[in-house]
């Protein structure tokens, strides 16, 4: 599994016009819908404001992997975002979320589906330098050469 097999160009913005988590979801999500990869919008938005009920997806470091397995999406994906002005993810330090990772997977072998998902992330986001990259990233490409290493 690699990173542009999940991130399409078409499913990287730069610059997160949303200034909550609730905004900078829909807004991504609405991206992912533009692609052809979610069935329903709203059920979507719902599975992923589920999720956050149960705890927020806020990993640290600056980044947030918001993450939806439901019946409204057609084949897995990774939707990035990036906030230059940061956005509160709930953080227990009062940290911003600047790097949003959506996660979204079909709901039949979603366990599986999503572990892969994050292990990739995982693999190349603990790498401070890689952080710091896609800070300054300039193109959709440059974020997909740079996460995929």
């Amino acid at each position: 599994m690699n990173v542009r097999e999940l991130m399409p160009p078409e499913l990287v913005k730069l610059e997160l016009r949303g200034r909550t988590k609730d905004e900078v979801m829909e807004e991504l999500a609405s991206l992912v819908k533009g692609a052809g990869l979610l069935e329903d919008l709203g059920g979507y938005m719902e599975a992923l404001r589920d999720r956050e009920a149960q705890g927020s997806t806020w990993v640290g470091m600056g980044i947030a992997i918001p993450h939806g397995k439901c019946r409204h999406v057609i084949s897995p994906f990774v939707a990035f975002g990036r906030s230059p002005g940061g956005v509160d993810w709930d953080s227990l330090d009062g940290e911003m979320a600047h790097l949003v990772f959506m996660i979204g997977v079909p709901e039949e072998g979603a366990v599986n589906e999503h572990l892969k998902i994050l292990q990739v992330l995982s693999r190349r986001l603990v790498d401070d330098a890689v952080r710091r990259s896609l800070l300054g990233a300039s193109s959709p490409q440059e974020v997909l050469g740079i996460l995929e290493g």
